[in-house]
């Protein structure tokens, strides 16, 4: 029988490449998205669901487990980025920020968590950023809510060890997704150039990391972040 995977902001660039890497691995992988229709395969079915909706949480992972009977593998991927001066980030700002990179995971961590605990095994990946370890100008929200999800990680780490349940986090650095559709050439040269390895990452990259930490070959790392940034951050 298949192992079961939860990639949740499936519809487009990491979370997409995760997904398809997961089935490539042999998972067969429940793609959720709050807006993009994911086609339905012999390997994935899609699921509409805003993760920051605890009703529609509920009644996501309710589906899953009467359809397959139980979720192996947890990615809290979902998120969003925005570059604003602090000053000029309104309340609506932070909150958006908030629900959808922090309240997100907790939602439905909260809900996958019991089963896995009923099984006694289980791996959940959480997507944090290099901002959420060093932090980064003009994008303090985000970063708090990315340093936010590191410390979820490693608090329910040490929470879940004794269940068989491993949390880990992969911290991308510089990556070609449509977040930086808004950066010039100029930009992108720049940061590419300020990369040690002289090159910007690729949602794959960041799919091989997760591939990894929640397979066996990682059976004992838990509550650790890797990163995966080209040397931006060492």
């Amino acid at each position: 029988m298949k192992k079961i995977a939860l990639v949740t902001g499936a519809g487009r660039g990491i979370g997409k490449e995760i997904a398809k890497k997961l089935q490539e691995d042999g998972y067969f992988v429940i793609a959720n998205s709050k807006n993009t229709v994911i086609e339905n395969t012999e390997t994935q079915m899609g699921y509409l669901a805003d993760v920051s909706n605890s009703s529609e949480v509920s009644k996501m992972i309710e589906d899953i487990i009467k359809k397959h009977g139980k979720i192996d593998v947890l990615v809290n991927n979902a998120g969003i980025a925005q570059q604003k001066l602090f000053t000029d980030i309104s309340e609506a700002d932070w909150d958006t920020m908030m629900d959808t990179n922090l309240k997100s995971m907790f939602l439905v961590t909260k809900a996958v968590l019991p089963h896995m605990i009923h099984e006694k095994c289980g791996a959940i990946l959480n997507i944090s950023s290099i901002w959420g370890m060093v932090g980064a100008s003009c994008e303090v929200h985000y970063s708090a809510a990315k340093a936010g999800v590191i410390g979820f990680t490693k608090a329910l780490a040490k929470e879940v060890a004794l269940s068989n349940i491993r949390v880990n986090c992969v911290a991308p650095g510089i990556i070609k997704t449509d977040m930086l559709n808004d950066f010039t050439e100029d930009d992108l040269t720049n940061l590419a150039e300020e990369t040690p390895l002289g090159i910007l990452g690729t949602p794959r990259d960041i799919a091989e990391a997760v591939s990894f930490l929640v397979s066996d070959k990682a059976k004992f790392i838990t509550g650790q972040v890797l990163s995966s940034n080209g040397g931006f951050v060492i």
